[in-house]
């Protein structure tokens, strides 16, 4: 511990596993991909169904391989909650639809892994990982609206992710990738740091290539943040692109799906796949006229071109490895044909947040009671002061690191017509958008926002919870606006993203800028499943 210089250590044990996981996956039935499930993308895989090289059977079986070899044994990721056991039928199907002519998008025949959060309507589970969901189902029996799509588009709904139990709100004092149901999730780069949350499991699956792509969802950094920490493209969508019908929710002023990827060119394929009107979720009205057909056709190489970039002085100033590295985007953003405008001050800085801390609270008091409210007799909680109990009856599984102290807080709000909650609501908005995220833009002429998205991956800590250090998420995720980060570096081996933040809908002009600097840097590196990062 005498110097700051860090140096990533292999155990034996750990490297023999992870050798042993990937000279595992030569071909198998169906001459599958095997090995070359690494790394591989969306438009790669869909080349090999194309031309026969494998089926969407064998490809499934492959991934399901690869699962078993990285996440159930070997380094133990942990990530994957829950395998659909009509996986391979679904695999099947698609395979069956091909040969007929029917190739439904991009996706078609290709596994897709989704947070546990996301309602199915088929034998997985849907439980926040939360014990009190388990057995619950979905709410009148049917998909979530991305689910549904995915259906539609002809993916293979592989299996389900681990999450931080009730996506992150639960206590002040949680572990990002732990669930009562689930455990706790590890990042693939160095295993006993922290994925990040709540999308911890999908952060974490993705980028050990245990699926193709993998949907996340976000209230306040749960899509970034885990794929920052697992060196990921994570696309946090304009609230109201992608429908939250049937998501347990936090805030349905702020919750959305999101895709998290390996490449941005995936991120934009899946959220083709998710982006649509949906009835049952009222957000979704403000999207007509804003959905693109295809996000895929703004990936622009030259899209920095003319481009004029605004670096907000609060996502930089980080800590000496990360900033250098944002240093060398900047000019790497300024080659590739970017006007950069630095140093801006955002005067409401910060001033949002007990604003939002109060929204929060309230709208998911209001939300979980109505999304609990419309299951079945089955479920065993129908309410959150049901779920406060069930806690307190299964203390020892469902809290022996944390407790629920912002459940109980959230329980003791009043409803959403309360005085209180109103001027929040207001406030929150005036300080993102109107004085924040869309002041800077009309002020200095800018297409969008960039800095550093966050700290890289810190220790896992049951006994004081998480270290988060410096994240810049909330400005859009309070906004409701899109953000997509996507790495920038590494620092001693831990991956570090930067952030593009636009105004709402404004997702093609930052899949653009992403794709470019992305095509610019090639800074993915895959996971070698380290056991530590420590000092000597």
């Amino acid at each position: 511990m005498s110097n700051r210089r860090d140096f990533l250590k292999m155990g034996a044990g750990v490297a023999a596993a992870a050798t042993m996981a990937t000279s595992a996956f030569g071909p198998s039935q169906g001459n599958a991909p095997g090995r070359e499930l690494e790394e591989i993308t969306v438009a790669e895989l869909q080349e090999g169904l194309r031309s026969g090289k494998w089926t969407s059977v064998s490809l499934t079986q492959s991934y399901l391989e690869r699962v078993h070899a990285l996440d159930s044994s070997g380094p133990k990721l942990n990530s994957v909650i829950e395998i659909n056991p009509d996986a391979e039928q679904i695999a099947a199907h698609a395979d069956a639809d091909r040969k007929g002519g029917k190739v439904h998008s991009a996706l078609h025949g290709i596994p897709v892994l989704i947070k546990d959060n996301i309602a199915t309507a088929d034998k997985m589970q849907t439980t926040a990982g939360s014990l009190a969901m388990v057995g619950a189902g979905a709410p009148g029996n049917k998909d979530a609206f991305v689910a549904a799509q995915l259906r539609r588009a002809g993916a293979v709904l592989l299996g389900k992710t681990n999450l931080s139990e009730w996506a992150n709100l639960r206590s002040s004092h949680s572990t990002s990738g732990w669930s009562g149901r689930g455990g706790q999730t590890h990042c693939p780069y160095a295993l006993d740091r922290n994925p990040s949350g709540s999308s911890s499991g999908s952060g974490a699956a993705v980028s050990a290539s245990l699926c193709a792509v993998a949907i996340g969802t976000e209230t306040d950094g749960s899509v970034v943040s885990p794929s920052c920490s697992n060196g990921l493209v994570g696309i946090k969508p304009t609230v109201g692109l992608v429908s939250r019908s049937r998501i347990i929710p936090i805030s349905h002023t702020q919750d959305t799906a999101g895709p998290m990827a390996r490449c941005v060119g995936d991120a934009a394929a899946l959220l083709t796949l998710m982006a649509g009107a949906d009835p049952e979720d009222e957000a979704t009205k403000a999207s007509e006229g804003h959905i693109a057909p295809d996000y895929t056709k703004f990936l622009d190489a030259n899209g920095l071109r003319g481009m004029r970039l605004g670096v907000v002085a609060k996502f930089t100033n980080i800590a000496p490895p990360v900033d250098k590295l944002f240093r060398d985007a900047v000019t790497a953003l300024k080659t590739a044909g970017a006007e950069v405008v630095e140093a801006l001050e955002l005067e409401s800085w910060g001033k949002w947040d007990n604003f939002e801390n109060l929204v929060l609270s309230y709208e998911f008091k209001a939300d979980l009671n109505k999304y609990l409210g419309a299951l079945g007799p089955q479920a065993k909680v129908h309410s959150l002061a049901d779920v406060i109990a069930f806690n307190d009856a299964h203390f020892a599984e469902e809290m022996p690191y944390f407790a629920q102290e912002e459940m109980v807080k959230a329980q003791a709000r009043g409803g959403l017509e309360t005085e209180e909650y109103r001027k929040a609501l207001v406030e929150c908005r005036r300080l993102t958008r109107t004085e924040g995220i869309d002041a800077l833009l009309q002020k200095n002429k800018l297409d969008a926002l960039i800095g550093i998205t966050g700290t890289p991956a810190w220790p896992t800590d049951w006994v004081n919870g998480d270290a988060f250090g410096f994240s810049n998420s909330s400005l859009a995720a309070v906004a409701g606006y899109p953000h997509i980060t996507l790495p920038m570096g590494y620092v001693f081996g831990l991956p570090a993203g930067v952030s593009f933040i636009g105004t709402a809908w404004s997702e093609p002009t930052l899949i653009k800028a992403a794709y470019a600097y992305e095509q610019a840097t090639k800074h993915r590196k895959a996971p070698q499943y380290l056991t530590t990062v420590s000092y000597s």
